[in-house]
């Protein structure tokens, strides 16, 4: 049974807190190191750190609105192999569910891991984040962040600015972490609340000694109408999706400005294979075939293959996507690639009825054959 435990917040200084947790759980005598985003002083920018000096800790930012790259990918290449010591993760939502998918294709172990969620309260794209912050990412900044959002009075932000990916995720809570550090509907100016979600977060926070606590009566209200308004701008945006790459000629258009950089592939944190198709001989073209191409056409779109490698990824990762959005965040033409990754998602994964980062013990779809599956397809009558 999950247990519940407060960790006080002094002077309202919730970031203060987390750090001060932070610290608690690298004192652990199994935790060798531990994964959080933090402020870069030679940047004054905030990217993922692997700390193992609490005192490094004191620079530790988890709330910042600042999401650069998926945090799985980071935890799949410190736990792809044994390392013979253990991390504790901060990771977000769409992180975690990105980490179970790739522990599911032996790209991580799970033993190797702690993983702390955190509520989320959603991130800015890259460009927006930057104008933001302004000269300076500083605590300051996040507090700006943190407190529109959670005191729900809007302040200086609002929560439009955010990434489509954050407005359109109906999973803000750290499902599938071993400690869950609740938000919403908690008075964060005085608490945040840790939640134990596995045998291993039940023993960590056991050790720290914490006071024991309740859920607050209105947490499950706070989230319940947070994800309610997720799903109305979700359905929005698939249908606006949908509009606009009805046809293949729509699609086209859709996807004109690609120039085949492969960022998208290279920032999908489910996108783990050693050797892509695209970056192979298969796709390097001799120079007498462009030639003859446009000769036959009389006019030619280059890059070529633009359609047909985005269609390729959308058959290989549409199972696996967890909606973070990294796709269309590195897209350097601004491209809203996770709006097509999510429209054409939410039908393969209904398809399937899969959830991708809901639980390790879901195969994922098309990696074993199911009598039951899809026999309209197979041929196989039950």
């Amino acid at each position: 049974m999950a247990t519940t435990y407060r960790i006080p917040v002094a002077d309202e200084d919730l970031p203060g807190a987390l750090r001060a947790f932070l610290q608690a759980v690298l004192s652990l005598p199994d935790i060798n190191a531990v994964l959080a985003p933090g402020q870069l002083p030679m940047k004054n920018t905030v990217m993922p750190m692997l700390v193992s000096d609490p005192e490094q800790l004191a620079v530790a930012d988890p709330l910042a609105p600042y999401f650069p790259l998926n945090g799985a990918k980071l935890v799949s290449r410190l736990t792809r192999k044994p390392s013979g010591g253990k991390i504790a993760a901060v990771l977000r939502s769409c992180e975690i569910r990105a980490f179970v998918e790739l522990v599911k294709l032996h790209q991580g172990i799970r033993e190797d891991v702690l993983i702390v969620g955190i509520d989320c309260l959603g991130a800015l794209n890259n460009t927006d984040y930057a104008r933001f912050a302004g000269e300076a990412a500083t605590e300051e900044t996040t507090r700006r962040f943190y407190r529109s959002v959670l005191d729900g009075d809007g302040g200086d932000f609002d929560e439009t600015a955010l990434a489509s990916a954050c407005q359109a995720c109906e999973l803000p809570t750290p499902e599938g972490a071993d400690i869950g550090l609740a938000l919403f509907g908690v008075n964060t100016r005085q608490e945040i609340l840790a939640e134990t979600k596995t045998d291993a977060g039940e023993a960590a926070l056991e050790r720290l000694e914490l006071e024991a606590a309740e859920t607050p009566a209105g947490r499950a209200d706070a989230v319940r109408s947070l994800v309610a308004r997720r799903k109305v701008f979700r359905d929005a945006m698939f249908k606006r999706t949908q509009e606009a790459t009805g046809t293949l000629e729509d699609l086209t258009r859709y996807l004109a400005g690609c120039v085949n950089c492969y960022n998208c592939r290279v920032a999908c944190p489910v996108c783990y294979c050693r050797e892509c198709v695209f970056v192979t001989d298969v796709f390097d073209h001799e120079p007498d075939r462009y030639l003859r191409w446009a000769e036959r056409r009389g006019a030619m779109k280059m890059p070529t293959d633009t359609v047909f490698y985005h269609l390729t990824r959308l058959a290989h990762m549409s199972t696996a996507c967890v909606g973070c959005g990294q796709c269309s965040n590195a897209c350097p033409n601004d491209i809203p690639v996770m709006e097509l990754f999510r429209a054409t998602a939410a039908q393969t994964q209904a398809a399937f009825g899969y959830h991708p980062g809901r639980s390790l013990e879901e195969r994922p779809p098309l990696s074993e054959f199911r009598e039951d599956e899809f026999s309209e397809v197979v041929g196989i009558e039950g």
